[in-house]
Protein backbone atom coordinates (compact mmCIF):
# COMPACT_ATOMS: atom_id res chain seq x y z
CA UNK A 1 0.00 0.00 0.00
CA UNK A 2 0.90 3.44 -1.10
CA UNK A 3 1.11 6.04 1.95
CA UNK A 4 0.05 9.43 1.44
CA UNK A 5 1.48 12.35 2.73
CA UNK A 6 -0.08 12.28 6.70
CA UNK A 7 -2.09 15.52 7.55
CA UNK A 8 -1.16 17.65 10.56
CA UNK A 9 -3.29 20.24 10.30
CA UNK A 10 -6.63 20.41 12.54
CA UNK A 11 -7.64 23.22 9.89
CA UNK A 12 -7.04 20.85 7.24
CA UNK A 13 -10.50 20.99 5.00
CA UNK A 14 -10.56 17.17 4.67
CA UNK A 15 -10.35 17.01 8.57
CA UNK A 16 -12.85 19.89 9.36
CA UNK A 17 -14.96 18.75 6.81
CA UNK A 18 -15.35 15.06 8.63
CA UNK A 19 -15.34 16.71 12.01
CA UNK A 20 -18.81 18.23 10.92
CA UNK A 21 -20.61 14.80 10.49
CA UNK A 22 -20.50 14.74 14.05
CA UNK A 23 -23.63 17.69 13.60
CA UNK A 24 -27.50 15.74 12.86
CA UNK A 25 -27.77 18.65 10.00
CA UNK A 26 -24.21 17.93 7.79
CA UNK A 27 -25.51 14.39 8.40
CA UNK A 28 -28.70 14.89 6.96
CA UNK A 29 -27.44 17.35 4.03
CA UNK A 30 -24.66 14.71 2.93
CA UNK A 31 -25.77 11.40 3.61
CA UNK A 32 -22.49 10.40 5.53
CA UNK A 33 -21.58 9.97 8.82
CA UNK A 34 -18.34 8.60 10.72
CA UNK A 35 -17.70 5.24 12.59
CA UNK A 36 -15.19 4.86 14.72
CA UNK A 37 -13.20 1.68 15.22
CA UNK A 38 -12.32 -1.55 13.85
CA UNK A 39 -14.92 -3.48 14.32
CA UNK A 40 -17.84 -1.65 13.59
CA UNK A 41 -15.89 -0.68 10.35
CA UNK A 42 -15.89 -4.45 9.19
CA UNK A 43 -19.28 -4.45 10.03
CA UNK A 44 -20.36 -1.69 7.68
CA UNK A 45 -18.02 -3.23 5.18
CA UNK A 46 -19.69 -6.67 5.56
CA UNK A 47 -22.74 -5.01 5.20
CA UNK A 48 -22.28 -3.97 2.05
CA UNK A 49 -22.11 -0.05 3.35
CA UNK A 50 -20.25 2.30 1.22
CA UNK A 51 -16.98 3.35 2.77
CA UNK A 52 -16.37 6.78 1.30
CA UNK A 53 -12.78 6.96 3.16
CA UNK A 54 -10.87 5.90 6.36
CA UNK A 55 -8.43 8.10 8.61
CA UNK A 56 -5.40 6.31 9.99
CA UNK A 57 -3.95 7.63 13.77
CA UNK A 58 -0.47 8.00 12.15
CA UNK A 59 0.68 8.25 15.62
CA UNK A 60 -0.89 5.48 17.09
CA UNK A 61 1.08 2.17 18.34
CA UNK A 62 2.04 -0.10 14.91
CA UNK A 63 -0.58 -2.76 14.38
CA UNK A 64 -0.26 -5.16 11.35
CA UNK A 65 -3.37 -6.26 11.04
CA UNK A 66 -5.02 -3.45 11.16
CA UNK A 67 -2.37 -2.34 8.64
CA UNK A 68 -2.85 -5.40 6.12
CA UNK A 69 -6.90 -3.86 6.29
CA UNK A 70 -6.09 -0.73 5.35
CA UNK A 71 -4.28 -2.28 2.48
CA UNK A 72 -7.06 -4.68 1.38
CA UNK A 73 -9.51 -1.08 1.35
CA UNK A 74 -7.12 0.98 -0.14
CA UNK A 75 -6.93 -1.84 -3.09
CA UNK A 76 -10.24 -1.51 -3.54
CA UNK A 77 -10.26 1.54 -4.39
CA UNK A 78 -10.90 3.29 -0.74
CA UNK A 79 -9.03 6.33 0.31
CA UNK A 80 -6.74 5.87 3.56
CA UNK A 81 -5.95 8.81 4.96
CA UNK A 82 -3.21 8.96 7.56
CA UNK A 83 -3.24 11.89 10.37
CA UNK A 84 -1.27 13.02 12.82
CA UNK A 85 -2.91 13.14 16.51
CA UNK A 86 -4.48 15.99 16.71
CA UNK A 87 -6.66 16.08 13.51
CA UNK A 88 -7.56 12.22 14.46
CA UNK A 89 -8.45 13.50 17.95
CA UNK A 90 -10.87 16.34 16.25
CA UNK A 91 -12.85 14.17 14.24
CA UNK A 92 -12.47 10.64 16.64
CA UNK A 93 -15.22 9.95 19.78
CA UNK A 94 -14.40 11.38 22.79
CA UNK A 95 -11.45 9.45 24.24
CA UNK A 96 -12.02 6.32 22.76
CA UNK A 97 -9.07 6.24 19.84
CA UNK A 98 -8.52 2.96 18.56
CA UNK A 99 -7.18 4.34 15.49
CA UNK A 100 -9.53 3.86 12.82
CA UNK A 101 -12.73 6.45 11.64
CA UNK A 102 -14.27 5.72 8.74
CA UNK A 103 -16.75 7.82 6.59
CA UNK A 104 -19.56 5.77 5.64
CA UNK A 105 -23.04 6.50 3.10
CA UNK A 106 -25.67 5.58 5.43
CA UNK A 107 -28.80 6.36 6.91
CA UNK A 108 -31.58 4.24 7.98
CA UNK A 109 -34.47 3.31 5.58
CA UNK A 110 -38.36 4.20 5.67
CA UNK A 111 -40.85 1.79 7.02
CA UNK A 112 -42.44 1.04 3.12
CA UNK A 113 -39.12 0.10 2.15
CA UNK A 114 -37.74 -2.25 4.85
CA UNK A 115 -38.64 -6.03 5.00
CA UNK A 116 -38.75 -7.74 8.49
CA UNK A 117 -39.46 -11.56 9.06
CA UNK A 118 -43.09 -12.17 9.23
CA UNK A 119 -42.80 -15.18 11.74
CA UNK A 120 -40.16 -13.38 14.49
CA UNK A 121 -40.78 -10.13 16.92
CA UNK A 122 -39.18 -7.29 16.36
CA UNK A 123 -38.51 -4.08 18.77
CA UNK A 124 -40.39 -1.12 18.44
CA UNK A 125 -39.01 2.44 20.25
CA UNK A 126 -41.00 5.43 20.41
CA UNK A 127 -39.31 8.93 21.51
CA UNK A 128 -36.31 7.43 22.14
CA UNK A 129 -33.81 10.32 22.98
CA UNK A 130 -30.16 9.26 23.68
CA UNK A 131 -28.30 7.29 20.96
CA UNK A 132 -26.84 5.29 23.11
CA UNK A 133 -30.12 3.31 24.71
CA UNK A 134 -30.67 2.94 20.93
CA UNK A 135 -27.34 1.30 20.67
CA UNK A 136 -27.85 -1.04 23.05
CA UNK A 137 -31.22 -1.92 21.76
CA UNK A 138 -29.92 -2.83 18.18
CA UNK A 139 -27.28 -4.61 19.98
CA UNK A 140 -30.31 -6.34 21.61
CA UNK A 141 -32.04 -6.75 18.70
CA UNK A 142 -29.07 -8.54 17.14
CA UNK A 143 -28.04 -10.67 19.72
CA UNK A 144 -31.66 -12.21 20.16
CA UNK A 145 -32.44 -13.01 16.89
CA UNK A 146 -35.71 -10.55 16.73
CA UNK A 147 -36.74 -9.56 12.74
CA UNK A 148 -35.23 -6.08 13.54
CA UNK A 149 -36.22 -2.63 15.17
CA UNK A 150 -38.42 0.44 14.12
CA UNK A 151 -37.67 3.25 15.70
CA UNK A 152 -40.77 5.96 15.77
CA UNK A 153 -40.99 9.83 16.44
CA UNK A 154 -37.30 9.72 17.03
CA UNK A 155 -35.62 11.79 18.54
CA UNK A 156 -32.18 10.59 18.11
CA UNK A 157 -30.99 9.68 14.45
CA UNK A 158 -29.63 5.95 14.03
CA UNK A 159 -26.75 7.58 11.95
CA UNK A 160 -25.86 8.99 15.12
CA UNK A 161 -22.10 8.26 15.33
CA UNK A 162 -22.48 7.57 19.12
CA UNK A 163 -25.68 5.34 18.38
CA UNK A 164 -23.66 3.41 15.69
CA UNK A 165 -20.44 2.82 18.29
CA UNK A 166 -23.05 2.21 21.21
CA UNK A 167 -24.31 -0.61 18.56
CA UNK A 168 -20.91 -2.00 17.79
CA UNK A 169 -21.57 -1.97 14.32
CA UNK A 170 -25.20 -4.28 14.43
CA UNK A 171 -26.82 -0.85 13.46
CA UNK A 172 -25.79 -2.14 9.48
CA UNK A 173 -27.00 -5.37 10.22
CA UNK A 174 -30.43 -5.79 11.86
CA UNK A 175 -33.47 -4.62 9.77
CA UNK A 176 -34.03 -1.10 11.11
CA UNK A 177 -36.35 1.54 9.56
CA UNK A 178 -37.83 4.90 11.12
CA UNK A 179 -41.54 6.12 10.97
CA UNK A 180 -43.86 8.27 12.61
CA UNK A 181 -46.09 6.70 15.40
CA UNK A 182 -48.82 6.50 13.17
CA UNK A 183 -47.55 4.99 9.85
CA UNK A 184 -45.91 2.19 12.28
CA UNK A 185 -49.12 1.65 13.73
CA UNK A 186 -50.89 1.32 10.64
CA UNK A 187 -47.76 -0.99 9.62
CA UNK A 188 -48.86 -3.61 12.08
CA UNK A 189 -52.41 -3.35 11.68
CA UNK A 190 -51.32 -4.30 7.77
CA UNK A 191 -49.04 -6.84 9.05
CA UNK A 192 -50.78 -8.44 11.44
CA UNK A 193 -48.96 -7.70 14.39
CA UNK A 194 -49.93 -8.69 18.06
CA UNK A 195 -48.92 -5.33 19.86
CA UNK A 196 -47.35 -5.65 23.24
CA UNK A 197 -46.87 -2.68 25.30
CA UNK A 198 -44.18 -2.19 28.09
CA UNK A 199 -46.80 0.33 30.82
CA UNK A 200 -45.60 0.75 33.94
CA UNK A 201 -49.03 0.68 35.17
CA UNK A 202 -50.06 -2.04 33.49
CA UNK A 203 -51.75 -5.26 35.67
CA UNK A 204 -50.23 -7.89 33.46
CA UNK A 205 -46.74 -8.92 34.25
CA UNK A 206 -44.59 -8.69 30.92
CA UNK A 207 -43.94 -12.93 30.95
CA UNK A 208 -48.05 -13.28 31.00
CA UNK A 209 -48.56 -12.99 27.22
CA UNK A 210 -47.36 -14.63 24.35
CA UNK A 211 -44.01 -12.32 22.98
CA UNK A 212 -42.70 -15.08 20.31
CA UNK A 213 -44.25 -15.10 16.86
CA UNK A 214 -45.74 -11.93 14.83
CA UNK A 215 -44.93 -9.49 17.72
CA UNK A 216 -44.27 -5.90 17.86
CA UNK A 217 -42.46 -5.36 21.18
CA UNK A 218 -43.29 -1.47 21.47
CA UNK A 219 -41.26 0.70 24.26
CA UNK A 220 -41.66 4.43 25.06
CA UNK A 221 -39.15 6.99 25.80
CA UNK A 222 -38.53 7.22 30.05
CA UNK A 223 -39.10 10.49 30.54
CA UNK A 224 -42.65 10.51 28.76
CA UNK A 225 -43.46 6.65 27.74
CA UNK A 226 -45.51 6.20 25.23
CA UNK A 227 -48.23 8.14 23.27
CA UNK A 228 -51.79 7.94 23.50
CA UNK A 229 -51.79 7.01 19.70
CA UNK A 230 -51.51 3.35 20.66
CA UNK A 231 -53.98 2.63 22.89
CA UNK A 232 -56.42 5.04 20.90
CA UNK A 233 -55.74 2.68 18.09
CA UNK A 234 -56.24 -0.44 20.14
CA UNK A 235 -59.77 0.88 21.63
CA UNK A 236 -60.99 1.53 17.97
CA UNK A 237 -59.89 -2.13 16.91
CA UNK A 238 -56.88 -0.87 14.67
CA UNK A 239 -54.49 -3.24 16.94
CA UNK A 240 -54.12 -5.66 19.08
CA UNK A 241 -52.37 -4.72 22.66
CA UNK A 242 -51.47 -6.36 25.07
CA UNK A 243 -50.09 -4.08 28.09
CA UNK A 244 -47.40 -5.64 30.18
CA UNK A 245 -45.44 -4.45 32.99
CA UNK A 246 -41.75 -5.43 35.22
CA UNK A 247 -42.17 -5.31 38.78
CA UNK A 248 -40.00 -2.48 40.29
CA UNK A 249 -39.22 -3.36 43.80
CA UNK A 250 -36.73 -0.69 44.68
CA UNK A 251 -37.06 3.39 44.76
CA UNK A 252 -36.76 3.71 40.92
CA UNK A 253 -40.30 3.89 38.97
CA UNK A 254 -38.61 3.01 35.52
CA UNK A 255 -35.91 0.58 34.29
CA UNK A 256 -33.63 1.66 31.51
CA UNK A 257 -35.30 1.62 27.87
CA UNK A 258 -32.92 -0.62 26.38
CA UNK A 259 -32.58 -3.31 29.52
CA UNK A 260 -36.57 -3.48 29.41
CA UNK A 261 -36.07 -3.98 25.81
CA UNK A 262 -33.21 -6.99 26.49
CA UNK A 263 -35.82 -8.46 29.14
CA UNK A 264 -38.92 -8.28 26.64
CA UNK A 265 -36.54 -9.58 23.60
CA UNK A 266 -35.39 -12.44 25.66
CA UNK A 267 -38.71 -13.68 27.12
CA UNK A 268 -39.61 -14.32 23.36
CA UNK A 269 -36.54 -16.39 23.10
CA UNK A 270 -37.71 -18.07 25.87
CA UNK A 271 -41.20 -18.58 24.99
CA UNK A 272 -39.81 -19.52 21.49
CA UNK A 273 -37.50 -22.51 23.01
CA UNK A 274 -40.31 -23.70 25.20
CA UNK A 275 -43.05 -24.51 22.22
CA UNK A 276 -40.47 -26.07 20.49
CA UNK A 277 -40.73 -29.86 20.17
CA UNK A 278 -38.43 -31.53 22.44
Amino acid sequence: MTIPERITSTANPRVRQAARLREADERRATGLTLVDGRRELARAVAAGVELVECFVDADGPADADRDAWLAELAARGTPVVPLARRPFEKIAFGSRNEGLIGVVRFAARPLGSTSFAADRPLLVVEGIEKPGNLGAILRTADAAGLAGVIACDARTDPANPAAIRASLGTVFAVPLAVATTAETIAWCHRHNRHVIASLPQAATPWHAVPLAGPTALVLGSEAHGLSPAWQEAAAAGTIRLDAVTLPMRGIADSLNVSATAAVLAYEAVRQTAAAQPR
